[in-house]
C-alpha cells in the first residue's frame, strides 16, 4: 500500500474538499449579497407590504432602536441572498457527499432535494401571497378603536422571517416522510393507519408554530394535512423493493 492510500491521507483529502466546497458556497453567497445590497430598501418595502396595505391611510412602520432602520433592511436582504443561494449550497453539499452514495442513493438524492427546495419556497410564498395578507387582515379587523397599531421595523421583520421559517420547513412534510420509508423507520401503511393521530399532531404544530388566531392556523394546519396525503402517495411510489445490493459509484 502506497503512501496515498493510508486513511490519513485519504482523510486529508476529505477535508481539503470540504474547505474547498464550503469555500465556494461562501462565495456563491457573498454574490447574491452583494448584488442584492442596492436594493436593500425595496426588498424591505415589498416584504412589509402585506402589512402596510391592511394599517390606515398614510400611517407607515417606526424603528424605535435608532439604527434599525438601517439594520433591518440589511438583515432582510442577507436572508433573501441566502434564500437566493440554497440551491448553490445545496449543489456545493452533493458535490462533496455524491461519490460516496449508492447508484440508488443518487437516483433519490437528486429529486428528494430538488423537492425540498420546491416545497420551502412554496411555503415562503404561501406564506408570503396568503397568510400573511390574511392574518393582518384579522388582527387589524379585530382590534379595539382605543389601540393603534404602529409597528416596529425589525419586530415585524423577526415575525415575517418566523412565518417564513414555519411555513418553509412545515412544506417539507412529504419529504420527510418519504425519507423516513426509505430509512425502513416507518412504512406508508403505517403512515395511512395513523392518519388520525397525524392530523391532530399537524393542528397542534400549527396552534404552536403560528401566531394565537384560527386564520393562520388553519392556513398552515390545511395544507399540511393535504401534504401528509402527498406524502403517503409518494412513499408508496418510491418505496424500495426487494432486490439486490448496489454498490458506490
Amino acid at each position: 500500500m502506497s503512501e496515498h492510500d493510508t486513511p490519513e491521507s485519504s482523510l486529508v483529502e476529505h477535508l481539503i474538499e470540504l474547505r474547498a466546497r464550503l469555500v465556494r458556497a461562501i462565495v456563491g453567497l457573498l454574490v447574491v449579497l452583494l448584488g442584492l445590497l442596492p436594493f436593500s430598501r425595496k426588498i424591505y418595502t415589498w416584504l412589509a407590504e402585506p402589512l402596510i396595505s391592511q394599517l390606515p391611510n398614510g400611517q407607515t412602520m417606526i424603528a424605535t432602536n435608532p439604527a434599525g432602520a438601517f439594520f433591518a433592511p440589511l438583515k432582510l436582504t442577507f436572508f433573501v441572498a441566502l434564500f437566493v443561494a440554497v440551491p448553490w449550497l445545496l449543489y456545493q453539499l452533493w458535490a462533496f457527499v455524491a461519490p460516496g452514495l449508492y447508484a440508488r442513493e443518487k437516483r433519490l438524492a437528486v429529486p428528494l432535494l430538488a423537492s425540498s427546495v420546491l416545497l420551502f419556497y412554496l411555503g415562503c410564498a404561501f406564506a408570503y401571497f396568503l397568510v400573511l395578507p390574511a392574518v393582518f387582515h384579522f388582527l387589524t379587523t379585530f382590534r379595539p378603536e382605543v389601540i393603534a397599531i404602529t409597528p416596529d421595523a425589525n419586530a415585524y421583520l423577526d415575525f415575517v422571517l418566523a412565518i417564513f421559517f414555519a411555513f418553509g420547513t412545515s412544506f417539507e412534510l412529504p419529504v420527510a416522510m418519504v425519507i423516513l420509508v426509505l430509512m425502513g423507520w416507518v412504512t406508508p401503511q403505517q403512515f395511512k393507519e395513523s392518519r388520525g393521530y397525524a392530523v391532530v399532531g399537524i393542528f397542534i404544530v400549527a396552534a404552536v408554530l403560528t401566531p394565537p388566531d384560527v386564520v393562520s392556523q388553519l392556513l398552515l394546519a390545511i395544507p399540511m394535512c393535504l401534504l401528509y396525503e402527498l406524502g403517503i402517495h409518494a412513499a408508496r411510489w418510491l418505496v424500495p423493493r426487494p432486490g439486490g445490493k448496489e454498490q458506490p459509484q
